[in-house]
Order: structure tokens, then sequence, then C-alpha cells
């Protein structure tokens, strides 16, 4: 195969800009960004033929027996690391991971998204996103010990956490990256800094790298960052709240100007295919146990299945903050967490709404009270459902979804179910702070 223009940018910018190691990186089936080193002199040969590793030791790919696999980097994500040296510099790039006979390896989650973003392209339709993460800082990795008192878009003066966004931000944007805004969250120490929407792949991609850079940067100045989706009981968790629109060509398919709230048909199937398969997508976008820590009612952390405009506790919102422009009409989901796999997340999404366009699905009314206020009969009769209760509610659910073995296939499917038991297993057997508290000195 031949070395394509994207390509020869890279081997062309690896040798003026005397960039030392080339880091190949992917993602394992939970989300961990995995990363081995090239020198210069062997990256022709790995834009060209890939490079190959031993796939039983990654989570979710393959058995001891059947374990080579070959990582190709995509040169069209190929960006300098700005924490490392100026001089004698590295370089990243994502891979695809294949199977020795030339096939994408099914276990890929880069390849699960691709593969869904495809079917949209069939149907004529591009996924751009644009996900809002929320992160803290804490003194260390050993407590939540905070670096402020802060809370929603307060500026602190002289508070480390400031110039740590603002250098996060510097390395993302050195990386190709856009940012949109940045801001203190609603918890002490907790921030938020959103990247400017792109495609799904891109911005799967952008989510990987985002998550590295904020923790090489806090570290770089001596704290820690975490993604963990609820490390602090009582304060607001980590959210990602994600943004997300179809377009066919130039034209947002989500708009219809003559609607009262500028949704199209195909918008309003699409949300309603969210909501319909909520329950199933769940274990996707909250895949740890601690997720569900987060998923409570009164932190602002949406657990009743229906949507709305302005409602913030509704599970997807269509903001209103340019109504009627077709550029600014989108969908928010709001019940993601940040440490997801992102390409498995938007994977699972894009299913859901596809699912609705495709079977016609009719939206639902929408909620437009404070559906935390609102009684479980109140709830019932108007039809709202909640998101699984905890990672074992939401295994179960999983388990036998259609949609999510379609959308993930039956590698990925089998292997996350498998893990996600061990894990609720493991949770459950062990012995908590709370139950010592609560009864070594009683019973």
């Amino acid at each position: 195969m031949g070395i394509t223009k994207d390509a020869e940018y890279v081997l062309k910018t690896v040798k003026e800009r005397d960039i030392r190691f080339i880091r190949l990186w992917f993602t394992d089936v939970l989300g961990f960004l995995k990363s081995f080193a090239i020198t210069p002199a062997e990256l022709e040969g790995a834009l060209t033929e890939g490079m190959g590793f031993d796939g039983s030791s990654i989570d979710g790919f393959t058995r001891i027996e059947e374990s080579d696999m070959i990582a190709k980097p995509d040169p069209s994500t190929f960006a300098i690391i700005p924490w490392r040296p100026e001089t004698h510099g590295v370089a990243r790039m994502f891979c695809d991971v294949y199977k020795p006979d030339g096939n994408p390896f099914e276990g890929d989650p880069r390849y699960v998204l691709k593969r869904n973003l495809k079917r949209a392209a069939d149907m004529g339709f591009t996924m751009y996103v644009g996900p809002e993460l929320e992160f803290f800082y804490f003194k260390d990795s050993k407590g939540t010990e905070t670096l402020d008192e802060g809370g929603y878009f307060d500026l602190t003066p002289l508070d480390v956490a400031t110039d740590l966004r603002r250098n996060t931000i510097f390395a993302l944007e050195k990386m190709g990256i856009s940012v949109e805004y940045s801001h203190h969250e609603v918890a002490p120490s907790q921030h938020e800094i959103d990247l400017r929407y792109c495609n799904a792949l891109c911005m799967a991609d952008n989510v990987m790298t985002y998550r590295l850079t904020v923790k090489e940067i806090a570290q770089s100045e001596g704290v820690y960052a975490t993604f963990m989706p609820k490390p602090i009981f009582g304060e607001n968790g980590n959210g990602m709240h994600v943004h997300q629109s179809l377009f066919k060509g130039d034209n947002n398919a989500f708009f219809d100007s003559g609607d009262e709230r500028s949704l199209s048909k195909i918008g309003k199937s699409y949300i309603a295919g969210i909501l319909k398969h909520a329950r199933e997508l769940t274990p996707i976008l909250n895949q740890w146990v601690n997720s569900y820590k987060r998923l409570v009612p009164g932190y602002e952390a949406p657990v009743y299945i229906c949507w709305s405009r302005r409602n913030r506790s509704a599970l997807v919102r269509v903001p209103m903050y340019k109504p009627g422009q077709e550029k600014a009409t989108r969908v928010e989901l709001r019940s993601a967490d940040p440490a997801c796999n992102p390409y498995l997340a938007f994977s699972v999404m894009l299913a859901a709404g596809l699912e609705g366009i495709e079977k016609g699905y009719d939206l639902s009314d929408e909620a437009s009270d404070n559906i935390y206020e609102m009684t479980e009969a109140e709830r019932k009769s108007a039809g709202i459902n909640t998101l699984p209760e905890d990672l074992h509610e939401a295994i179960e659910v999983a388990e036998g979804s259609e949609l999510l073995k379609k959308a993930l296939g039956e590698h990925v499917h089998d292997f996350f179910i498998r893990n996600k038991k061990a894990e609720w297993d493991e949770y459950k057997a062990e012995v908590s702070p709370f139950e010592l508290r609560k009864y070594l000195s009683t019973l």
C-alpha cells in the first residue's frame, strides 16, 4: 500500500521537528488508553503495514492462542505531545486494530464506532458531538482533599486550578483540539472544559486525549485530576453531557423552521429512540459501580427517562441557547459520565437514535415540571420510567438487549457483560466503611 498525503505530512514533520519517538495509541474495551512507542526508523513501515503486538494482554481483545494483532496508525490523528520536551520531541497517533488476515478487529472500540458511523452514513447522516466533561482536582490520588471551595462559575483568584485549566487548554490547542470554554463547576474543586463539536470519531479521539491531558497537566503541578463519577459523598458527581446532532451535508437534519420547537421529525424520532432504549444504554454510558452513586435524585444527574427544552432534571434536553438557529439545534443527553469509553458511548447513542428514525418512533410529551418534585404516582401517570439504580440492574437490562448486541457487536457485548458481572461480584463481596461504621460497634 502506498503512502498517503497525510502519511507524507507525518514523515516530513517528524524529520523537520526532530521527533524521536512516536507513540501509537489505542483503547481497550473498558476505555483505558494503551500505548507503545516506535522510533522514526520504524515509522514508514508502521504507516503502510502497521505494527504487531500481543492482543491477549489487552482487556477485551483476544485469547492467548490467537493473540497476534496489528496496530495501524491513522496519520490524520498525528499530533506532537506538548508536555514532552520540545527538542527530541514525542508525537502520537491513534491506531486502528487489525487481525493478521487484514480484517478489522471486532474488539477494537474505534472500529465499533466506525461501523455505527457507516450505518449513519448509509442513511445520509454525519454525527456531530460536543461533550461537556467534568472532573475534580485533588491534592493527591490517596484521598479527596480539595484545592478550593468554589462553586458554579466562581472566579477563584490565585487559585492553582485556574492556572491548571488554562495550561490544559493551551496543551489541547497545541494538539489541534478546539476548546469552547472552561469554568468552575458546582462542587468544590470541580471543573469543566468543553470541547468544540466535531464529527463523532474525531471527538472520541479528542476525549481520550483530553482525559490524559487533564491528568498530565495536573501531575506536572503536583496535584491529581480524576474523572471518577462520584468521588465525594454529598456533592455533585462528574457528568459528561453529550450534545449531538445529525447533518445531511451542510444541513442540520434535526432542524425544522416550521416546528414550534424547531425540531424536525428526524430529530424527534432520534430523541424518542434514545428515550426508548435509555435503560439499555446505561451500562455503556455509566459503566462502573461508582457511576450509580452519581445517578441519584438531587445532584443534577438525571435518573428519570423524559425530555424537555429547559428542564435540567430531564434525561434528554433540547438546549434553547439560540432558539430557531439551524446550526445550534441539537440534542443533549445528560446521563453519561466521563469515565465511560467514548467510542462505545457514542456508538450506542447513535444506534438508539437511528433506531428511532428507522422505525419512526413518536416522541412523548415534553416534561415541563421538575421531575424530582413529582410523586412516584405522578411520574408513573406521566409514563416516566427510571434508569437502572445500580450496575447489577443495568447489566440485567443490557444482557438481553438486541440494540446493544447490534451496536457493539457480539465480541464487545459478551466481554463487556462478563467484565461488569465480575466487577459487581467483587463489589458486593467487599466490606465497606459504611458497614463498619454502622454495624461494628452495635452488632
